[in-house]
Protein backbone atom coordinates (compact mmCIF):
# COMPACT_ATOMS: atom_id res chain seq x y z
CA UNK A 1 0.00 0.00 0.00
CA UNK A 2 1.30 3.43 -0.91
CA UNK A 3 2.31 5.25 2.26
CA UNK A 4 0.53 8.54 2.89
CA UNK A 5 2.53 11.50 4.11
CA UNK A 6 -0.16 12.85 6.37
CA UNK A 7 -1.60 11.26 9.48
CA UNK A 8 -3.79 8.20 9.11
CA UNK A 9 -6.69 10.04 10.73
CA UNK A 10 -6.35 12.97 8.36
CA UNK A 11 -6.22 10.71 5.33
CA UNK A 12 -9.30 8.86 6.54
CA UNK A 13 -11.15 12.13 6.87
CA UNK A 14 -10.09 13.25 3.42
CA UNK A 15 -11.04 9.91 1.88
CA UNK A 16 -14.42 10.07 3.61
CA UNK A 17 -15.21 13.11 1.53
CA UNK A 18 -13.42 16.28 2.52
CA UNK A 19 -14.19 17.69 -0.90
CA UNK A 20 -17.83 16.74 -0.39
CA UNK A 21 -18.24 19.50 2.19
CA UNK A 22 -20.22 21.44 -0.41
CA UNK A 23 -21.30 18.38 -2.37
CA UNK A 24 -18.72 18.94 -5.12
CA UNK A 25 -15.17 17.99 -5.94
CA UNK A 26 -12.47 20.51 -5.12
CA UNK A 27 -12.30 21.61 -8.73
CA UNK A 28 -16.02 22.16 -9.27
CA UNK A 29 -16.39 23.67 -5.80
CA UNK A 30 -13.70 26.27 -6.36
CA UNK A 31 -15.01 27.21 -9.75
CA UNK A 32 -18.70 27.13 -8.95
CA UNK A 33 -19.19 30.87 -9.07
CA UNK A 34 -22.04 30.51 -6.57
CA UNK A 35 -22.84 32.65 -3.57
CA UNK A 36 -19.88 33.10 -1.27
CA UNK A 37 -20.01 32.48 2.45
CA UNK A 38 -20.12 35.17 5.12
CA UNK A 39 -16.95 34.01 6.96
CA UNK A 40 -13.46 33.29 5.63
CA UNK A 41 -11.53 31.16 8.13
CA UNK A 42 -7.76 31.49 7.83
CA UNK A 43 -5.41 29.26 9.82
CA UNK A 44 -1.90 30.50 10.62
CA UNK A 45 0.67 30.61 13.44
CA UNK A 46 1.19 34.37 13.80
CA UNK A 47 -0.11 37.71 12.51
CA UNK A 48 2.38 38.05 9.65
CA UNK A 49 -0.05 37.04 6.89
CA UNK A 50 -2.85 39.13 8.40
CA UNK A 51 -0.68 42.23 8.30
CA UNK A 52 0.24 41.60 4.66
CA UNK A 53 -3.43 41.16 3.77
CA UNK A 54 -4.30 44.39 5.58
CA UNK A 55 -1.47 46.18 3.80
CA UNK A 56 -2.37 45.32 0.20
CA UNK A 57 -5.80 43.70 -0.15
CA UNK A 58 -8.06 46.55 -1.29
CA UNK A 59 -11.23 44.95 0.10
CA UNK A 60 -10.10 45.27 3.74
CA UNK A 61 -12.32 47.69 5.67
CA UNK A 62 -11.21 47.24 9.30
CA UNK A 63 -9.75 44.78 11.80
CA UNK A 64 -10.80 44.25 15.39
CA UNK A 65 -8.47 45.56 18.09
CA UNK A 66 -7.52 42.03 19.15
CA UNK A 67 -6.66 41.10 15.55
CA UNK A 68 -9.03 38.13 15.40
CA UNK A 69 -11.54 39.49 12.85
CA UNK A 70 -11.02 41.50 9.67
CA UNK A 71 -14.11 42.92 7.97
CA UNK A 72 -14.14 43.32 4.18
CA UNK A 73 -15.99 46.00 2.23
CA UNK A 74 -18.76 43.57 1.25
CA UNK A 75 -19.36 42.63 4.89
CA UNK A 76 -17.56 39.30 4.73
CA UNK A 77 -15.53 38.60 7.85
CA UNK A 78 -12.09 37.02 7.91
CA UNK A 79 -11.65 35.04 11.11
CA UNK A 80 -7.99 34.49 12.02
CA UNK A 81 -7.34 31.19 13.83
CA UNK A 82 -3.83 31.38 15.28
CA UNK A 83 -1.92 28.57 16.99
CA UNK A 84 1.82 28.38 17.80
CA UNK A 85 4.06 26.60 15.32
CA UNK A 86 6.39 25.09 17.94
CA UNK A 87 6.20 21.38 18.75
CA UNK A 88 3.72 20.76 15.95
CA UNK A 89 0.82 22.49 17.75
CA UNK A 90 -0.29 24.44 14.68
CA UNK A 91 -0.34 21.33 12.51
CA UNK A 92 -2.30 19.42 15.13
CA UNK A 93 -4.99 22.11 15.34
CA UNK A 94 -5.13 22.48 11.56
CA UNK A 95 -5.41 18.71 11.08
CA UNK A 96 -8.25 18.56 13.58
CA UNK A 97 -10.10 21.24 11.60
CA UNK A 98 -9.45 19.47 8.30
CA UNK A 99 -10.84 16.25 9.75
CA UNK A 100 -14.11 18.10 10.43
CA UNK A 101 -14.16 19.92 7.09
CA UNK A 102 -16.63 17.66 5.32
CA UNK A 103 -19.30 18.03 7.99
CA UNK A 104 -18.57 21.58 9.14
CA UNK A 105 -21.15 24.31 8.67
CA UNK A 106 -20.33 26.64 5.79
CA UNK A 107 -19.05 29.46 7.98
CA UNK A 108 -16.95 27.05 10.06
CA UNK A 109 -15.04 25.58 7.14
CA UNK A 110 -11.32 26.22 6.67
CA UNK A 111 -10.96 28.49 3.64
CA UNK A 112 -7.25 29.35 3.65
CA UNK A 113 -4.43 27.81 5.62
CA UNK A 114 -0.72 28.48 5.69
CA UNK A 115 2.18 26.06 5.84
CA UNK A 116 5.91 26.44 6.27
CA UNK A 117 8.65 25.00 4.10
CA UNK A 118 9.36 22.46 6.84
CA UNK A 119 5.98 20.80 6.34
CA UNK A 120 4.43 22.22 3.16
CA UNK A 121 4.98 18.82 1.53
CA UNK A 122 2.47 17.26 3.91
CA UNK A 123 -0.37 19.50 2.74
CA UNK A 124 0.43 19.65 -0.98
CA UNK A 125 0.41 15.87 -1.25
CA UNK A 126 -2.28 14.98 -3.79
CA UNK A 127 -3.56 12.05 -1.70
CA UNK A 128 -4.29 14.38 1.22
CA UNK A 129 -6.53 16.54 -1.01
CA UNK A 130 -6.18 19.34 1.52
CA UNK A 131 -4.93 22.11 -0.78
CA UNK A 132 -6.78 22.96 -3.99
CA UNK A 133 -4.66 23.06 -7.18
CA UNK A 134 -4.25 26.71 -8.13
CA UNK A 135 -5.55 26.01 -11.62
CA UNK A 136 -8.84 24.87 -10.08
CA UNK A 137 -9.14 28.31 -8.52
CA UNK A 138 -8.61 29.94 -11.90
CA UNK A 139 -4.94 30.80 -11.28
CA UNK A 140 -2.53 29.65 -13.99
CA UNK A 141 0.91 29.12 -12.41
CA UNK A 142 2.70 29.20 -15.77
CA UNK A 143 1.18 32.54 -16.68
CA UNK A 144 0.06 34.28 -13.49
CA UNK A 145 3.05 33.18 -11.37
CA UNK A 146 5.73 33.43 -14.04
CA UNK A 147 7.61 36.12 -12.10
CA UNK A 148 7.95 34.03 -8.94
CA UNK A 149 11.23 32.38 -7.99
CA UNK A 150 11.17 28.88 -9.45
CA UNK A 151 12.16 27.07 -6.27
CA UNK A 152 9.16 28.52 -4.42
CA UNK A 153 6.83 27.18 -7.10
CA UNK A 154 8.41 23.73 -6.90
CA UNK A 155 8.16 23.78 -3.11
CA UNK A 156 4.42 24.51 -3.30
CA UNK A 157 3.73 21.69 -5.78
CA UNK A 158 2.89 18.02 -5.36
CA UNK A 159 5.07 15.21 -6.75
CA UNK A 160 3.31 15.49 -10.11
CA UNK A 161 4.21 19.17 -10.40
CA UNK A 162 0.70 20.45 -9.66
CA UNK A 163 1.04 23.72 -7.76
CA UNK A 164 -1.20 23.82 -4.69
CA UNK A 165 -0.01 26.95 -2.94
CA UNK A 166 1.68 30.30 -3.42
CA UNK A 167 3.84 32.55 -1.28
CA UNK A 168 4.51 36.27 -1.07
CA UNK A 169 8.00 35.73 0.28
CA UNK A 170 11.28 34.26 -0.78
CA UNK A 171 13.67 33.66 2.12
CA UNK A 172 17.32 33.84 1.06
CA UNK A 173 19.61 34.29 4.04
CA UNK A 174 22.48 36.68 4.68
CA UNK A 175 25.06 37.32 7.36
CA UNK A 176 23.96 40.25 9.55
CA UNK A 177 26.81 41.81 11.51
CA UNK A 178 27.65 44.57 13.99
CA UNK A 179 29.40 47.51 12.34
CA UNK A 180 30.95 48.69 15.61
CA UNK A 181 32.56 45.31 16.29
CA UNK A 182 33.75 45.08 12.68
CA UNK A 183 35.49 48.46 12.91
CA UNK A 184 37.20 47.55 16.17
CA UNK A 185 38.42 44.12 15.06
CA UNK A 186 38.98 44.55 11.31
CA UNK A 187 39.35 48.31 10.94
CA UNK A 188 36.41 48.49 8.53
CA UNK A 189 32.68 47.87 8.48
CA UNK A 190 32.39 47.91 4.68
CA UNK A 191 30.00 45.12 3.58
CA UNK A 192 32.18 44.11 0.64
CA UNK A 193 35.30 43.80 2.77
CA UNK A 194 33.47 41.99 5.55
CA UNK A 195 31.95 39.73 2.89
CA UNK A 196 35.42 38.61 1.91
CA UNK A 197 36.18 37.71 5.51
CA UNK A 198 33.11 35.43 5.73
CA UNK A 199 32.96 34.14 2.15
CA UNK A 200 33.27 30.44 3.01
CA UNK A 201 33.64 28.20 6.06
CA UNK A 202 37.43 28.06 6.01
CA UNK A 203 37.70 31.83 5.74
CA UNK A 204 35.15 32.55 8.43
CA UNK A 205 36.93 30.16 10.78
CA UNK A 206 40.08 32.25 10.45
CA UNK A 207 37.97 35.37 10.97
CA UNK A 208 36.50 33.79 14.10
CA UNK A 209 40.02 33.62 15.56
CA UNK A 210 40.44 37.36 15.00
CA UNK A 211 37.14 38.04 16.73
CA UNK A 212 37.98 35.74 19.61
CA UNK A 213 41.32 37.52 20.17
CA UNK A 214 39.36 40.75 20.75
CA UNK A 215 36.83 39.11 23.07
CA UNK A 216 33.99 38.56 20.59
CA UNK A 217 31.96 35.56 19.49
CA UNK A 218 31.34 35.01 15.79
CA UNK A 219 27.79 33.71 16.32
CA UNK A 220 25.66 33.40 19.43
CA UNK A 221 24.71 29.73 19.24
CA UNK A 222 25.49 26.47 17.49
CA UNK A 223 21.87 26.58 16.30
CA UNK A 224 22.59 29.71 14.26
CA UNK A 225 24.40 27.74 11.56
CA UNK A 226 21.99 24.81 11.34
CA UNK A 227 19.94 26.05 8.40
CA UNK A 228 23.01 26.39 6.20
CA UNK A 229 23.86 22.73 6.69
CA UNK A 230 20.26 21.56 6.66
CA UNK A 231 19.59 23.38 3.39
CA UNK A 232 22.32 21.43 1.63
CA UNK A 233 21.24 17.85 2.40
CA UNK A 234 21.44 15.53 -0.58
CA UNK A 235 18.41 13.40 0.23
CA UNK A 236 15.13 14.13 1.99
CA UNK A 237 14.68 13.04 5.60
CA UNK A 238 12.08 10.52 4.43
CA UNK A 239 11.76 9.46 0.81
CA UNK A 240 8.25 9.26 -0.70
CA UNK A 241 6.50 6.02 0.17
CA UNK A 242 9.06 5.04 2.82
CA UNK A 243 9.01 4.88 6.62
CA UNK A 244 12.76 5.28 7.17
CA UNK A 245 14.39 8.50 8.34
CA UNK A 246 17.78 8.98 6.75
CA UNK A 247 20.01 11.41 8.59
CA UNK A 248 22.12 13.17 5.97
CA UNK A 249 25.88 13.52 6.46
CA UNK A 250 25.47 17.31 6.26
CA UNK A 251 23.46 17.19 9.50
CA UNK A 252 26.24 15.34 11.27
CA UNK A 253 28.74 17.80 9.78
CA UNK A 254 26.77 20.50 11.60
CA UNK A 255 27.06 18.58 14.87
CA UNK A 256 30.80 18.09 14.48
CA UNK A 257 31.41 21.67 13.37
CA UNK A 258 29.33 23.02 16.25
CA UNK A 259 31.39 21.02 18.74
CA UNK A 260 34.61 22.31 17.18
CA UNK A 261 33.41 25.93 17.25
CA UNK A 262 32.18 25.67 20.84
CA UNK A 263 35.46 24.15 22.02
CA UNK A 264 37.40 26.85 20.17
CA UNK A 265 35.41 29.63 21.84
CA UNK A 266 33.85 31.00 18.66
CA UNK A 267 30.32 30.59 20.07
CA UNK A 268 28.83 31.68 23.39
CA UNK A 269 28.41 28.53 25.50
CA UNK A 270 25.78 30.31 27.58
CA UNK A 271 23.42 30.59 24.60
CA UNK A 272 21.72 27.23 24.25
CA UNK A 273 19.86 27.02 20.97
CA UNK A 274 17.52 29.69 19.63
CA UNK A 275 14.19 31.37 20.46
CA UNK A 276 15.05 31.79 24.12
CA UNK A 277 15.91 34.73 26.37
CA UNK A 278 19.69 34.28 26.18
CA UNK A 279 19.58 34.18 22.39
CA UNK A 280 17.41 37.29 22.27
CA UNK A 281 19.78 39.13 24.62
CA UNK A 282 22.69 38.19 22.35
CA UNK A 283 21.16 40.63 19.85
CA UNK A 284 21.34 43.52 22.30
CA UNK A 285 23.89 46.31 22.52
CA UNK A 286 25.65 44.78 25.54
CA UNK A 287 26.33 41.53 23.67
CA UNK A 288 29.74 40.41 22.39
CA UNK A 289 28.21 38.53 19.45
CA UNK A 290 29.41 39.74 16.05
CA UNK A 291 26.86 38.24 13.64
CA UNK A 292 23.68 36.32 13.01
CA UNK A 293 22.49 34.40 9.97
CA UNK A 294 19.05 35.65 8.99
CA UNK A 295 16.67 35.96 6.04
CA UNK A 296 14.70 39.19 5.68
CA UNK A 297 11.99 38.10 8.10
CA UNK A 298 14.64 37.35 10.73
CA UNK A 299 15.90 40.92 10.60
CA UNK A 300 12.38 42.35 10.78
CA UNK A 301 10.73 39.93 13.24
CA UNK A 302 13.65 38.91 15.43
CA UNK A 303 16.72 41.13 15.30
CA UNK A 304 15.05 44.53 15.19
CA UNK A 305 12.78 43.98 18.23
CA UNK A 306 15.70 42.64 20.28
CA UNK A 307 18.08 45.49 19.45
CA UNK A 308 18.14 48.22 22.11
CA UNK A 309 20.60 50.59 20.47
CA UNK A 310 20.47 53.16 17.71
CA UNK A 311 19.69 52.38 14.08
CA UNK A 312 22.65 51.88 11.76
CA UNK A 313 24.75 49.58 13.94
CA UNK A 314 23.85 46.45 11.97
CA UNK A 315 24.65 45.71 8.32
CA UNK A 316 24.33 42.76 5.94
CA UNK A 317 26.72 40.94 3.68
CA UNK A 318 26.98 37.61 1.91
CA UNK A 319 26.80 34.43 4.01
CA UNK A 320 29.54 31.75 3.98
CA UNK A 321 27.12 29.52 2.09
CA UNK A 322 23.92 30.27 0.16
CA UNK A 323 20.82 29.16 2.02
CA UNK A 324 17.09 29.62 2.39
CA UNK A 325 15.34 29.73 5.76
CA UNK A 326 11.60 29.52 5.95
CA UNK A 327 8.78 30.52 3.69
CA UNK A 328 5.04 30.75 4.41
CA UNK A 329 2.85 29.13 1.78
CA UNK A 330 -0.78 30.11 1.28
CA UNK A 331 -3.24 27.36 0.35
CA UNK A 332 -6.87 27.35 -0.66
CA UNK A 333 -8.51 24.62 1.38
CA UNK A 334 -10.52 21.89 -0.28
CA UNK A 335 -14.18 22.39 0.59
CA UNK A 336 -13.99 26.18 0.95
CA UNK A 337 -17.25 27.99 0.38
CA UNK A 338 -15.38 31.18 -0.53
CA UNK A 339 -13.37 30.28 -3.66
CA UNK A 340 -13.61 33.73 -5.25
CA UNK A 341 -12.51 35.56 -2.12
CA UNK A 342 -9.73 33.05 -1.61
CA UNK A 343 -8.52 33.46 -5.19
CA UNK A 344 -8.54 37.26 -4.87
CA UNK A 345 -6.57 37.18 -1.61
CA UNK A 346 -3.93 34.81 -3.02
CA UNK A 347 -3.52 36.93 -6.14
CA UNK A 348 -3.39 40.20 -4.19
CA UNK A 349 -0.87 39.08 -1.57
CA UNK A 350 1.37 36.63 -3.46
CA UNK A 351 1.19 37.56 -7.14
CA UNK A 352 0.50 41.27 -7.74
CA UNK A 353 3.93 42.82 -8.32
CA UNK A 354 3.01 46.29 -7.10
CA UNK A 355 1.57 44.81 -3.92
CA UNK A 356 4.68 42.70 -3.36
CA UNK A 357 6.91 45.73 -3.74
CA UNK A 358 4.68 47.57 -1.28
CA UNK A 359 5.13 44.72 1.21
CA UNK A 360 8.90 44.83 0.66
CA UNK A 361 9.03 48.55 1.34
CA UNK A 362 6.72 48.42 4.37
CA UNK A 363 8.09 45.30 6.06
CA UNK A 364 11.51 44.78 4.40
CA UNK A 365 10.28 41.37 3.20
CA UNK A 366 12.19 39.88 0.31
CA UNK A 367 9.12 39.18 -1.79
CA UNK A 368 8.46 36.58 -4.45
CA UNK A 369 8.87 38.64 -7.62
CA UNK A 370 12.13 38.20 -9.51
CA UNK A 371 11.81 41.39 -11.53
CA UNK A 372 10.57 43.33 -8.52
CA UNK A 373 13.49 42.32 -6.31
CA UNK A 374 16.00 43.24 -9.01
CA UNK A 375 14.31 46.62 -9.19
CA UNK A 376 14.35 47.03 -5.40
CA UNK A 377 18.06 46.15 -5.28
CA UNK A 378 18.81 49.23 -7.41
CA UNK A 379 16.27 51.55 -5.81
CA UNK A 380 17.57 53.73 -2.95
CA UNK A 381 14.04 54.08 -1.58
CA UNK A 382 14.26 50.46 -0.42
CA UNK A 383 17.17 51.25 1.89
CA UNK A 384 16.68 50.27 5.53
CA UNK A 385 16.86 52.76 8.38
CA UNK A 386 17.65 49.93 10.77
CA UNK A 387 20.63 48.98 8.59
CA UNK A 388 21.86 52.55 8.46
CA UNK A 389 20.61 53.27 4.97
CA UNK A 390 21.95 50.04 3.46
CA UNK A 391 19.84 48.40 0.75
CA UNK A 392 19.78 44.73 1.82
CA UNK A 393 18.02 43.68 -1.38
CA UNK A 394 21.29 44.19 -3.22
CA UNK A 395 22.70 41.27 -1.22
CA UNK A 396 19.57 39.16 -1.08
CA UNK A 397 19.05 38.97 -4.86
CA UNK A 398 22.18 36.98 -5.82
CA UNK A 399 21.56 34.52 -2.98
CA UNK A 400 17.93 34.01 -4.04
CA UNK A 401 18.91 33.42 -7.66
CA UNK A 402 21.24 30.59 -6.66
CA UNK A 403 19.18 28.76 -4.04
CA UNK A 404 18.70 25.08 -4.61
CA UNK A 405 16.01 23.97 -2.19
CA UNK A 406 16.80 20.82 -0.25
CA UNK A 407 14.56 17.80 -0.99
CA UNK A 408 11.50 18.05 1.24
CA UNK A 409 9.37 15.59 3.16
CA UNK A 410 6.31 15.79 5.39
CA UNK A 411 8.50 15.01 8.39
CA UNK A 412 10.89 17.94 8.10
CA UNK A 413 9.61 20.09 10.96
CA UNK A 414 9.88 17.27 13.49
CA UNK A 415 13.26 16.12 12.21
CA UNK A 416 14.69 19.63 12.21
CA UNK A 417 13.39 20.42 15.70
CA UNK A 418 14.24 17.10 17.34
CA UNK A 419 17.71 16.61 15.84
CA UNK A 420 18.66 20.02 17.21
CA UNK A 421 17.08 19.30 20.60
CA UNK A 422 18.82 15.95 20.93
CA UNK A 423 22.27 17.14 19.95
CA UNK A 424 21.89 20.35 21.90
CA UNK A 425 22.16 18.18 25.01
CA UNK A 426 25.35 16.67 23.60
CA UNK A 427 26.82 20.07 22.73
CA UNK A 428 26.01 21.29 26.24
CA UNK A 429 27.82 18.28 27.73
CA UNK A 430 24.68 16.73 29.24
CA UNK A 431 24.86 13.48 27.26
CA UNK A 432 27.43 11.72 25.11
CA UNK A 433 27.28 11.44 21.33
CA UNK A 434 25.67 7.98 21.21
CA UNK A 435 23.07 8.93 23.80
CA UNK A 436 22.13 11.97 21.72
CA UNK A 437 21.53 9.68 18.74
CA UNK A 438 19.36 7.35 20.80
CA UNK A 439 17.41 10.29 22.21
CA UNK A 440 16.67 11.48 18.69
CA UNK A 441 15.48 8.01 17.67
CA UNK A 442 13.14 7.86 20.65
CA UNK A 443 11.79 11.38 20.18
CA UNK A 444 11.19 11.10 16.46
CA UNK A 445 9.24 7.85 16.76
CA UNK A 446 7.12 9.40 19.50
CA UNK A 447 6.37 12.32 17.14
CA UNK A 448 5.83 10.07 14.11
CA UNK A 449 4.70 6.56 15.15
CA UNK A 450 4.65 5.39 11.53
CA UNK A 451 8.45 5.71 11.27
CA UNK A 452 10.03 2.25 11.47
CA UNK A 453 13.76 2.95 11.16
CA UNK A 454 16.38 5.65 11.55
CA UNK A 455 19.50 5.37 9.41
CA UNK A 456 22.66 7.29 10.32
CA UNK A 457 25.44 8.09 7.85
CA UNK A 458 28.44 5.80 8.11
Amino acid sequence: MKKRVVSIMLIAAMAAGLAAGCGKSSGSDSGSGGEEGKVINIYSWNDEFRKRVEAVYPEVKKTSKDGTVTVLNDGTEIHWIINPNQDGVYQQKLDEALMQQADAAADDKVDIFLSETDYVNKYTDADADAAIPLKDLGIDPDKDLADQYDFTKVTASDVDGVQRGSTWQCCPGLLVYRRDIAKEVFGTDDPEEIGQKVKDWDTIKATAEELKAKGYYTFASYADTFRLYGNSIEESWVNPGETTIKVDQKIMDWVNSSKEWLDAGYLDKNVKGQWNDDWNKAMGSASNVFAFLFPAWGIDFTLTPNWDGEDGVWAVTNPPQEYNWGGSYVHACTGTDNPEHVKDIILAVTVDKDNLLKISKKYSDFTNTTSGMKKAAKDASFASEFLGGQNAFEYFVPVAENIKIAPLSAYDQGCVELIQNSFSDYLQGKVDYDKAKKNFETAIIERYPDITEIQWPE
